[in-house]
C-alpha cells in the first residue's frame, strides 16, 4: 500500500509506503508499478543511485536533464532527513519558477515523486544522510543542466543559514533561472 498526496506543485507527488514492523525489524514495499499508475504516476525507472552526505547543510542540485533524456525521479532518504525540492521549470505552466518543499527522513519514511519538466535538488539538514532514487532515464551528461540553488527569484528557504551552506563548484556557478536557456515548454 502507497499513500499519495499532493504538494504544491500538482505533478509533485509524496509518497508514503506502509511499513510494516515487529521485534526482528520491518518489510516496506516502497515502489509497486500498479500502484503507482492507480495514483496517475506513470514511469518506466532504469537505473537506481544512491547519494551520501556528510555534513548538515550540503545542498545538490537544483538538476535536471533536457529531452531526449530529461528524467523522472523517485527519491527517498534511508538515513538522516533532507528538505527535498521541486522547481516547476515548464514554460507556460502556471506555477513556473515554483518550488514545493519537502521534508524527507529515515523516520517518516516518505519518498517525492518528481517528473520531468521539474529541476530538483536537496539540503541535508542532518549530517551522514544516505539518499536514494530511480530515475526514469540513464545520465546524460550533453542532456544535464541546472539552476543555481540561491536564485533570489526562486527565492527558496533551505533551513540552513547561507553561511553554513555547502555546495560543489559545479552547482555553484550554475545559471539563475533566468539566464537558462534550456527549459521546457
Amino acid at each position: 500500500m502507497l499513500q499519495i498526496e499532493a504538494t504544491s506543485l500538482p505533478d509533485v507527488k509524496i509518497v508514503t509506503p506502509r511499513k510494516f514492523g515487529d521485534e526482528r525489524g520491518f518489510f516496506s514495499e516502497v515502489w509497486n508499478r500498479d500502484a503507482m499508475s492507480e495514483a496517475g504516476i506513470e514511469a518506466d525507472f532504469v537505473q537506481d543511485n544512491h547519494a551520501y552526505s556528510a555534513a548538515k547543510g550540503t545542498i545538490r542540485g537544483l538538476h535536471y536533464q533536457m529531452d531526449p533524456k530529461a528524467q523522472g525521479k523517485l527519491v527517498r532518504v534511508t538515513r538522516g532527513t533532507v528538505l527535498d525540492v521541486a522547481v516547476d521549470i515548464r514554460r507556460g505552466s502556471p506555477t513556473f519558477g515554483k518550488y514545493a518543499a519537502v521534508t524527507l527522513s529515515v523516520d517518516n519514511w516518505r519518498q517525492l515523486w518528481i517528473p520531468a519538466g521539474f529541476a530538483h535538488g536537496y539540503c541535508t539538514l542532518t549530517d551522514e544522510v544516505e539518499f536514494l532514487y530511480k530515475v526514469t532515464e540513464r545520465y546524460s551528461p550533453e542532456q544535464e543542466r541546472g539552476i543555481r540553488w540561491d536564485d533570489p527569484d526562486i527565492a527558496i528557504n533551505w533551513q540552513i543559514p547561507p553561511e553554513q551552506i555547502t555546495v560543489s563548484d559545479k552547482d555553484r556557478i550554475l545559471p539563475y533561472l533566468a539566464e537558462q536557456p534550456d527549459l521546457f515548454d
